[in-house]
């Protein structure tokens, strides 16, 4: 199991979990540690995000399929974070006081399009396995295209959140103009597979 690349990929994306245990043990978590707690567990959402992404530009680039093995992984950790982000909001700073988040969601535009991203995501964490792939087929690969706007909405829920020093959240910004302007080039020059030939791949490449 420890020869494994997966299992080495699994313990490393825990560690900004890790992280944030061993700063709160330590009391470093700054003057407002539910803040530093929900925009860290934030950051890490939008960067698995981005890394899944990566995945599909990485394999055209070195013709290697087996760069698909880690995407599944890479995008359920991004939900993993991203559920965790939640809930730091819901209960740490709301206390799961469901009207005033509720007025929030209404009343603040970085909120509301943060919420937007993550319901985009359920569907995608709900999917991310081979009978769901083989069960849907084409309108499997349409329906993980939902990962696009979830990422566009999480970077623009970064860009508001931050509002004055919005260096990090434009690099961010920066990659997923990069990730996705490929991916509209191949489409320009209709090297996009079709959608049931991709699940079939990503099936293979799980599955072997």
């Amino acid at each position: 199991m420890w020869r494994h690349p997966k299992t080495w990929l699994f313990l490393a994306c825990l560690l900004p979990l890790a992280r944030l245990f061993v700063l709160g043990f330590s009391h470093g978590l700054g003057a407002n540690p539910i803040e530093f707690v929900t925009r860290s567990l934030g950051t890490w959402t939008l960067s698995f995000l981005l890394i899944t992404l990566a995945i599909t530009p990485l394999r055209r680039l070195t013709g290697r399929a087996q760069w698909l093995r880690y995407r599944r992984m890479l995008g359920l950790y991004a939900f993993f974070y991203g559920v965790l982000h939640l809930t730091t909001y819901l209960w740490l700073d709301q206390f799961f006081d469901w009207a005033d988040i509720l007025k929030d969601i209404y009343k603040r535009p970085f909120i509301t399009v943060g919420m937007a991203a993550f319901l985009l995501l359920v569907p995608l964490a709900a999917t991310s396995n081979d009978r769901s792939i083989r069960a849907l087929k084409r309108n499997w690969a349409k329906l993980h295209k939902l990962v696009y706007p979830a990422a566009v909405l999480a970077v623009l829920h970064y860009w508001w959140l931050v509002k004055l020093d919005v260096t990090q959240p434009a690099i961010y910004a920066g990659v997923l103009t990069v990730l996705l302007g490929v991916r509209i080039w191949w489409w320009w020059k209709g090297l996009s597979k079709p959608g049931q030939d991709t699940a079939r791949l990503v099936t293979r490449v799980n599955n072997g």
